[in-house]
């Protein structure tokens, strides 16, 4: 899968049930990444880890989270439910549930249903 469509999401990767891949190519996943469930994933995206600092390690994301095409999430950070991370965000910072994050540097904006009518192939957890 790597290979042929630039899909890096290891085995050991901890991913909750409910992973939707839109338009799966070039998505990067830190091993030591953690995804929660019913989490939409676009091209593009990078969830990576940050190797010195304060931010040391990888992102923790809750569950109903939707990640547009090209948003990047590094470092030791968590990502809260029912977010959404706009294309084209970088996510350095954490980020609360019930949210939408845009632009570089993020600015987060409180948003009740952030993710209402985004979320695909939800399963019940």
């Amino acid at each position: 899968m790597r290979e042929r469509y630039g899909l890096e999401i290891s085995r050991s990767s901890d991913i909750g049930p409910g992973l939707y891949l839109g338009h799966a190519y070039n998505i990067t996943v830190n091993p030591a990444a953690i995804i929660g469930s019913n989490c939409n994933l676009h091209k593009g995206v990078t969830i990576g880890q940050e190797n010195r600092g304060k931010r040391e390690g990888a992102p923790v994301i809750g569950d109903c989270v939707w990640i547009g095409v090209n948003a990047t999430l590094v470092g030791k950070i968590s990502v809260g439910n029912d977010v959404l991370i706009a294309p084209g965000a970088y996510v350095n910072c954490d980020v609360p549930s019930h949210s939408i994050v845009l632009g570089n540097p993020c600015r987060v904006i409180s948003r009740d249903n952030a993710t209402g009518g985004y979320i695909n192939r939800k399963v019940q957890i």
